[in-house]
């Protein structure tokens, strides 16, 4: 589905799978595949939209659970893109992946990363993202921020009304208050969570940062 010019979202289609977002710009990227089973669907949604896989050039997460990373190598596979991460992505890369798969009885998900960004941005041609790492839900977890068009793609630090657990190796419930104070100082008309619904309009994102601040922080 089209949200603006160059962003697309696709919502997660089940249970262990994410929100998958869509760059389309000079450079094409997809931020969190999701799950290796949802594959063909989120195949057919990027061609419904009239995007071919193999126009991707990028392949990234917000971090590194299996519901978000899953499917890289297959997409990979189908796209030609290449895999680039954060380099906190391959700091923690053994304790999130590995020991999340083995939490959550994942197997085969392991990836090979392609290459790293190494400025801390992602530069699409007409957008650029401010890569903001938001620990709390998992050491790595970075959040997509583009400031001209005031987009946040949170991956699972905030959600609509809720926040990613942190009960998962590394997880962390002051981080992630922290994150999200952090995070609630940018100007937002476009938050977009790894799972859930996604909020519009900066009034809505305000209201959401204050009831997830009033009602979730103290169950952190």
């Amino acid at each position: 589905m089209k949200l603006t010019d160059n962003l697309y979202v696709y919502p997660e289609r089940g249970m262990l799978d994410c929100n998958t977002y869509v760059i389309r710009d000079d450079v094409n990227v997809i931020i969190d595949p999701g799950s290796t089973q949802f594959l063909p669907q989120l195949a057919g949604d990027l061609f419904g939209d009239g995007i071919d896989p193999k126009d991707i050039n990028t392949i990234t997460n917000t971090h590194l659970h299996p519901d978000h990373c899953w499917a890289n190598e297959a997409f990979k596979n189908l796209s030609g893109a290449r895999i680039v991460i954060h380099p906190l992505h391959k700091k923690f890369y053994d304790m999130t992946v590995t020991a999340a798969s083995n939490f959550l009885g994942f197997e085969g998900m392991d990836f090979k990363a392609d290459s790293y960004f190494d400025n801390g941005k992602l530069n699409t041609g007409h957008m650029e993202f401010e890569l903001i790492h938001s620990p709390g839900h998992s050491p790595e977890s970075i959040c997509f921020y583009c400031r001209n068009e005031k987009i946040l793609i949170s991956g699972d630090v905030i959600f609509a009304q809720n926040t990613g657990r942190v009960d998962l190796p590394g997880g962390n419930g002051e981080e992630l208050k922290q994150s999200i104070e952090m995070l609630s100082q940018l100007e937002i008309e476009y938050l977009l969570p790894g799972h859930m619904d996604i909020v519009t309009g900066a009034e809505e994102v305000k209201k959401n940062f204050e009831f997830v601040k009033r009602h979730i922080f103290p169950w952190l």
